[in-house]
């Protein structure tokens, strides 16, 4: 049956075109910094040309990294992200920068000449150490001294503009210089018998990454449209609204939210914290108790599509149950101030998947349609999708039960609603 026939019997249908599987998701300055869960580019892409406005303005209220933002800027869309995050925000803000591409080229041969000098002399200059805790035991003492060596270097910069792009690449060369187990995004020190074999080449990593980010950054500026991009800290579950547009000043949500609360679900703020901490950001420590679901509530969701599985899971684990019903709780008032933020004819696209707890099923996309239904939207479709290349946990610990798992979102669904009744 074709998918023009399932659209004409349902509202909510699987489409295997928004699978895409085999497309490059690090094209132009998507390449810039890996991070998980990250919302494909390819979706928003879609999103765009089936919904967006030329010349109007997109907003995404948990922006992550920037993805919905780049997509905006190459299809001509103002935009404005928000994210309590201070390291993707500088991310996101690098990633939708232009820089002339002399000045940029001006500072990367100066810093490779330089780099040059310091492996002949075959001895790093010490530089100040920041305040990073526990920083032996994620680094070994030549990491350290290297990473510092990069760290003062960048600070010197005066642009604005390259530091930022300097500073997105030294965020990831000193994840992937620590003691960090590779492809975890909670913090977990690698096996003790790995240590003394791992030696990696910072300078070395730090010029590939920058090597490729030059490259996505030049062919993101051939095909960015001329149109505003910003990041903000706004945080939408506490009602704040970011600058510079009005109340009613948006035209498209184009979002991926997180998944559930971050201290089970994706760990954003300790996948994060130590580059966070390199870079001296602030609350690096804090991110996950500020996202949304970050403190457990006992208070009970009425008159929500999740009300039946909360309770699910409270009859074998009243905290969890706790965890997610503020997970909710705060998602929900999120959603009622980006509503605020639309347009008497606006669309929303949220790409949210339906996780399990406890082996209940949450359906989140349910959830959202019934929040936007308050404040005037109405669902217009639900695509459902396999995710066969998002970077984000497949299975967890359903009980804590050390060695027993199960499936957690295999797929994830494109919620679209408008706004008909203001």
């Amino acid at each position: 049956m074709e998918n023009k026939d399932i659209r004409a019997r349902t509202v909510k249908y699987r489409d295997k075109t928004w699978d895409l599987p085999e497309v490059d998701t690090k094209e132009y300055t998507h390449c810039f910094h890996t991070y998980p869960a990250m919302m494909i580019p390819q979706i928003a892409r879609k999103l765009l040309k089936r919904y967006g406005v030329e010349g109007g303005w997109l907003l995404d209220p948990y922006c992550g990294t920037g993805t919905s933002l780049v997509e905006a800027s190459l299809f001509g869309m103002h935009s404005v992200g928000c994210d309590i995050n201070p390291l993707v925000r500088l991310i996101a803000t690098a990633k939708l920068t232009p820089i002339p591409r002399r000045t940029l080229t001006a500072h990367l041969d100066t810093l490779n000449d330089c780099l040059f000098q310091v492996e002949f002399s075959d001895k790093v200059p010490e530089k100040p150490v920041p305040d990073v805790p526990n920083l032996a035991y994620w680094f070994s003492e030549e990491v350290i001294r290297s990473l510092a060596f990069l760290r003062a270097w960048i600070d010197e910069v005066e642009e604005e503009t390259v530091r930022n792009f300097l500073s997105v690449a030294f965020s990831e060369t000193v994840r992937e210089c620590s003691y960090t187990r590779n492809g975890e995004f909670k913090l977990h020190r690698m096996p003790a018998e790995k240590l003394a074999d791992f030696q990696p080449d910072v300078f070395g990593i730090f010029r590939k990454k920058l090597s490729r980010n030059q490259h996505g950054l030049a062919m993101f500026m051939e095909k960015r449209q001329d149109v505003d991009a910003s990041v903000s800290c706004a945080n939408t579950v506490s009602g704040e609204f970011p600058m510079p547009r009005p109340l009613g000043g948006y035209d498209i949500v184009v979002t991926s939210p997180p998944y559930g609360d971050s201290h089970t679900t994706v760990a954003y703020g300790q996948f994060s914290r130590l580059a966070a901490e390199w870079l001296g950001l602030p609350n690096a420590r804090k991110v996950d108790r500020l996202a949304m679901g970050g403190h457990p509530t006992d208070s009970k969701l009425t008159d929500s599509p999740v009300v039946a599985a909360i309770e699910k899971i409270r009859s074998v684990d009243e905290k969890r149950a706790q965890q997610v019903a503020a997970f909710y709780t705060d998602l929900g008032g999120s959603i009622h101030s980006v509503a605020k933020m639309l347009s008497s004819r606006a669309t929303v696209c949220y790409v949210v998947g339906n996780r399990r707890v406890k082996g209940v099923m949450l359906p989140t996309d349910a959830f959202v349609i019934s929040e936007f239904s308050r404040y005037g939207f109405s669902h217009q479709q639900t695509i459902v999708r396999n995710i066969p290349n998002k970077r984000m946990p497949h299975k967890n610990s359903p009980t804590n039960v050390a060695g027993k798992t199960a499936a957690t979102m295999n797929e994830e669904n494109i919620v679209v609603c408008e706004r008909t009744n203001l």
